[in-house]
């Protein structure tokens, strides 16, 4: 039995609670964003830098909820705080980068790029939290890569329904 705790603790549960601040981060701008756009309207090439979509108030929310995940992590896991300043810190800078990628290339906003909109925020989160250690295993790497594609679905189409989203992706 205790192998199989064991198991499940490194592939499933402490992975899953590794990840959450990215998770937290990666949502709450969609729940709190709004107001002024982080680019100021600015314009690169005659393409907005980032677009209306990207907020002052949703980057700061995403981070800070994130990093309130890592405080409320840390009484259990002291070395959660920094992880977590680091997964929501890299988990907004994906996003971020995305939306960049995203106008240079002629995307409008609020369209769906593959792999990019499902991972980006992951794969930054993963490298920012990368130097403070205590990473997943291989294996609950591999659990987080896929429950990440199937939650970014999920939810997207959970945050359209609740109307906080004009689209489900």
């Amino acid at each position: 039995m205790s192998d199989l705790f064991s198991l499940i603790w490194n592939i499933v549960v402490y992975p899953l609670i590794y990840i959450l601040p990215a998770y937290v981060a990666n949502g709450s701008p969609v729940i709190f964003g709004g107001g002024p756009p982080l680019d100021f309207g600015k314009t690169m090439f005659k393409k907005r830098i980032l677009g209306d979509n990207k907020t002052i108030r949703g980057t700061t929310m995403g981070i800070l909820c994130g990093i309130a995940v890592g405080v409320w992590e840390y009484p259990a896991l002291s070395y959660m705080l920094p992880v977590a300043v680091a997964l929501s810190a890299g988990t907004i800078a994906g996003d971020l980068i995305g939306s960049f990628i995203k106008r240079r290339v002629g995307v409008k906003p609020g369209a769906s790029v593959p792999f990019m909109d499902q991972y980006g925020f992951f794969i930054m989160a993963l490298l920012f939290a990368w130097p403070f250690g205590n990473m997943p295993t291989l294996y609950g790497l591999v659990f987080l890569t896929l429950i990440t594609g199937l939650m970014h679905f999920a939810t997207n189409v959970a945050a359209h329904r609740l109307k906080l989203k004009s689209v489900p992706w």
